[in-house]
């Protein structure tokens, strides 16, 4: 079974929940990229850009230290190592390509973290194509270090001072600078999220990740892992490690989201404490309170704090194919400490949780070999750990 089908669902989730003024906007998109995926220069200055400029493939690192700290056989998939600092480039380079080769002139993205925005910037004045990028206002003022990266590639940094002032209206305000402008302009979305087909083009874009995986651990040890790890908060990373081990049953799958504030406190954990419903144009897991409204999230980490997930991970959920677990804010604070001390690797806020995950993992999977996919890198988050005197 081929995953989306043609309507763009992943078993009962996903699909296009849209107004009517978004329809040509998506038609386009799909048709295009139904057709640049059979050509054959796309594909060939794709992989240039990824390996030449973007610095694939990226290492498995085998952790030593913090293998023998907790019990497990750990290795780290370094996407921290990549050009602009964390896995988004694959597919900001992926997607601002098919905007090049769709003729627009201008590119639009939101982001939560930064790190989508910076890879957008960067993709696009690579390729010479306008860009303005939506960021909520509390997120700009989390991510000072990024909202300077991004002006200085030349990127329009757009602030949206409604709702949360999150990754959420960021959005929602680009949706709508797109339906307005579709003639010119190309919506780089950063991750699985909203209408089809962008959960599958960014799943796509993202799946290097989880095949240069496959090869390097089977070139390493002779055998597939027993876990995979990766936070998830839309959920690109995790979806483009994880996808290339779908029919791998023994390979499991653990995706970390975050608790936030813990117990009874606000979260962004859309798939352990969501039900399903509609938000943003697909079906997936969201945060929703008993009217069905969409609740505020939060995590330390602002790549995280959205209220919805893919439709591939409610999918995954839904079958049982992989684990969501959640970790709050200070514990997530304590796996940056962990990584940091015992690697030498400063990550995200964002991969922290699933870092600090594995010690979780260890009180039962003693022995066990461990793939932890480490997103991003950890200087955007220098002055948000620095309140907490870690």
């Amino acid at each position: 079974m081929s995953l989306p089908d043609k309507k763009g669902y992943f078993g009962s989730f996903g699909g296009k929940f849209i107004p009517e003024t978004l329809s040509f906007c998506l038609k386009e998109l799909e048709d295009a990229y139904r057709n640049i995926k059979k050509d054959k220069k796309f594909k060939k200055e794709l992989k240039t850009l990824l390996d030449e400029y973007a610095g694939r493939p990226t290492p498995l690192y085998y952790a030593h230290s913090l293998s023998d700290y907790l019990g497990l056989k750990v290795y780290i998939k370094r996407e921290d190592l990549l050009h602009s600092g964390a896995h988004k480039i694959n597919n900001a380079l992926g997607q601002a390509l098919l905007a090049k080769f769709m003729g627009k002139k201008r590119i639009i993205a939101e982001t939560g973290a930064g790190q989508h925005g910076v890879a957008t910037a960067t993709a696009a004045t690579l390729l010479g194509i306008d860009c303005e990028v939506y960021m909520g206002q509390e997120d700009m003022e989390r991510q000072k270090a990024n909202v300077f990266r991004m002006r200085i590639l030349g990127a329009k940094v757009i602030p949206v001072t409604i709702g949360t002032k999150t990754l959420k209206e960021a959005c929602s305000q680009a949706f709508r600078d797109w339906v307005t402008n579709v003639s010119d302009t190309y919506y780089l979305l950063g991750s699985v999220v909203g209408p089809h087909p962008y959960p599958k083009i960014v799943r796509d874009f993202q799946t290097v990740i989880g095949k240069e995986t496959r090869k390097q651990i089977l070139a390493a040890r002779g055998k597939l892992p027993d876990y995979l790890v990766a936070c998830v908060g839309g959920g690109s990373n995790a979806i483009g490690f994880f996808h290339p081990f779908y029919k791998d049953k023994k390979v499991k799958f653990i995706g970390v989201e975050a608790a936030g504030f813990g117990q009874g406190g606000l979260s962004a954990a859309s798939l352990v404490k969501g039900k399903p419903g509609v938000f943003q144009g697909s079906k997936s897991y969201i945060l929703q309170g008993k009217d069905g409204q969409v609740k505020n999230a939060h995590s330390i980490a602002p790549g995280l704090d959205y209220p919805g997930v893919g439709p591939e991970h409610s999918f995954y959920k839904s079958i049982q194919r992989a684990d969501y677990q959640a970790v709050s804010d200070k514990q997530a604070l304590a796996g940056f400490n962990l990584l940091s001390r015992f690697e030498g690797i400063i990550p995200a806020l964002e991969p922290a949780h699933a870092v600090y995950y594995l010690k979780k993992l260890a009180k039962f999977g003693k022995g066990k070999t461990v793939i932890l996919c480490l997103s991003g890198r950890g200087d955007k988050d220098l002055d948000i750990v620095r309140k907490y005197n870690l």
